[in-house]
């Protein structure tokens, strides 16, 4: 599947990582993960810590699929409004999955501590902005529902938005605990830590063609026709993981994504908080370490990829459009822009662990607008499932 398309910043603003040596012999592992992304390499890093062997495969190369198209938006809300998923799924398992995208953020700053790389990772502040009455009454249920389970949010009113974020909405949801990242970046240092470190093997241009089931794991074949023999195999291509299933358990959808040219520092928004919107079709917005403005939203069904490229010098349009109305006095000039796919569930919770019908296999899918958090709940929810231990698998269960 052709995931993104246009000039994503980060692959510019980094340039190509080194490219990793395509496997060319058969080889065994303790654990296969298919997929060298942020969330493979997140899968890696929980297990090469607790001192698992792994070997990663990508059929591109490493880390080029949805990860260069990532906004490394960090929050703690989930696609479905706490209130809402509270009818779908109970209060207990909502407030839980809400906390756990909290705790997944602390737990990235953690790790990234430890290994003593950067990825650009900043706590930031969260604005939810009402985009009219309607959604106003919305931010006043969610206020409410978010802060009986004790998650960190505040309400601020029209005169409260206008004198700390010169903000002319009705109401809005703030909190203090987001974050932004550079994901590729990361997701390359990560690899590259582990490489050195714990031995983790990486190999690029080798897509996994075929999986058979033995007694004691599998047998992976490539496409070139050699073998990686593991006890078990993770999938975690990102939203093409869907293909190694028989059923369809999420929607695709495209976004869209512009980036400014630098910016002086004073034009910014006060705090340089991560917006977004009640509204359908929304906006989000946040800044870059090197100060520019990265805006985008109006998502869209996903067809095909030309239907999705078409579409694209029409969303920028919108995108600006929307910006401007928001922040009139802040001028901007686009100097990126692109698109990329991304899979939503009904609930807006991904799908994490075993399937009935995958003997030996680990996934981890469907992340709509929460990849990076989901990723981290995944990969220890997984590194959990390899150890024998008791972890959370309920909330994201299969036919849940």
């Amino acid at each position: 599947m052709d995931l993104k398309s246009g000039l994503p910043f980060w692959l510019i603003k980094n340039g190509l990582a080194k490219d990793y040596d395509t496997l060319d012999e058969n080889t065994e592992t303790e654990v296969l993960i298919i997929g060298s992304g942020i969330t493979g390499a997140l899968v890696a890093h929980f297990l090469c810590e607790a001192g698992v062997k792994c070997v990663i495969a990508d059929k591109r190369m490493a880390s080029t699929g949805s990860t260069t198209a990532s906004t490394a938006q960090l929050q703690y809300e989930i696609d479905v409004y706490l209130h809402e998923l509270i009818e779908i799924i109970g209060e207990e398992k909502a407030a839980k999955a809400y906390k756990m995208c909290l705790e997944s953020i602390f737990t990235l700053q953690k790790i990234i501590g430890q290994m003593g790389i950067d990825g650009e990772f900043e706590m930031k502040s969260c604005l939810n902005l009402a985009s009219d009455k309607t959604g106003a009454n919305t931010l006043r249920r969610e206020y409410k529902a978010r802060k009986k389970h004790g998650l960190p949010c505040e309400l601020l009113d029209k005169k409260q938005l206008k004198e700390k974020f010169n903000i002319d909405r009705e109401l809005a949801l703030y909190n203090d605990c987001s974050a932004i990242i550079d994901t590729f970046k990361l997701c390359t240092q990560i690899l590259e830590y582990h490489k050195k470190k714990s031995g983790l093997k990486v190999y690029s241009h080798t897509e996994i063609v075929s999986i058979e089931h033995k007694r004691n794991g599998i047998v992976a074949l490539t496409q070139k026709g050699n073998s990686i023999k593991a006890k078990k195999v993770v999938a975690a291509p990102g939203y093409e993981s869907e293909n190694l299933l028989d059923e369809k358990v999420m929607r695709l959808h495209s976004t869209y994504v512009l980036v400014s040219k630098p910016i002086k520092e004073a034009t910014f928004w006060n705090e340089k908080c991560l917006i977004w919107e009640t509204a359908r079709p929304y906006i989000y917005i946040r800044s870059t370490a090197d100060n520019r403005v990265m805006v985008g939203g109006f998502d869209e069904p996903f067809y095909d990829p030309k239907r999705r490229d078409k579409l694209m010098a029409r969303k920028n349009s919108y995108i600006l459009k929307r910006f401007h109305k928001l922040f009139p006095d802040i001028q901007i000039e686009t100097d990126f822009y692109w698109c990329g796919t991304f899979g939503e569930t009904k609930d807006g919770l991904p799908f994490i662990g075993e399937h009935e019908n995958h003997p030996n296999m680990y996934f981890a899918l469907g992340y709509g607008g929460n990849g990076i958090t989901f990723s981290v709940i995944a990969a220890e929810i997984i590194r959990d499932l390899y150890l024998g231990k008791k972890t959370e698998t309920e909330l994201f269960a299969f036919g849940r």
